[in-house]
């Protein structure tokens, strides 16, 4: 069963079905936001990440990447102390991590999203490889749904599906590379 089976309609799914899953992104804030929802996600059900975004929204302050980047035991002790997030030590220290290292590609590519369309197009083991190698809490299933979540790898939508054409109509990065 694929997402597009159960999700149109759904309370919590049918939003982020209908008008974000797949569709391109134009933000660092944007993509970061998308990373972190991923890792929280990991080894929990999407469902439960979903129900705890404005949390997440309100714990990692809009998901300015510069401001998480920036965190120090403070931060990471306030979050561990957040009911209305995953308080798990792990995946908050590799967001904060990663929120560094995003900052550090910018210099070569300007933003995360220049870095992933400099990379643009690769295979989800190529891509798996290259997340593992630069960021933290990024395996194959986070890489992958992250992808797909943010237009890079196809999936994200059955073509039988009415959203496949509102993102078809977008180009995004998977329909250029093909």
């Amino acid at each position: 069963m694929s997402y597009c089976d159960f999700a149109p309609g759904h309370e919590v799914h049918g939003p982020y079905h209908d008008a974000e899953y797949g569709f391109p992104l134009d933000s660092d804030n944007e993509y970061f936001e998308r990373l972190v929802l991923e890792i929280m996600q990991a080894g929990l059900n999407w469902e439960l990440i979903l129900k705890k975004r404005e949390g997440f929204q309100r714990a990692f302050e809009g998901f300015v990447v510069e401001t998480v980047a920036a965190y120090g035991p403070a931060e990471e002790a306030r979050l561990l102390a957040d009911a209305g997030i995953v308080r798990n030590r792990l995946k908050i220290a590799a967001i904060i991590e990663n929120a560094k290292r995003i900052l550090a590609l910018r210099p070569e590519h300007g933003s995360f999203g220049g870095w992933l369309n400099a990379h643009h197009p690769l295979e989800k083991p190529e891509w798996v490889k290259l997340f593992k190698k630069t960021f933290k809490f990024t395996g194959g299933e986070i890489t992958g749904e992250f992808l797909m979540s943010t237009g890079y790898l196809p999936g994200a939508h059955i073509p039988e599906c009415p959203i496949y054409a509102k993102i078809e109509a977008l180009d995004p990065p998977w329909m250029q590379g093909a």
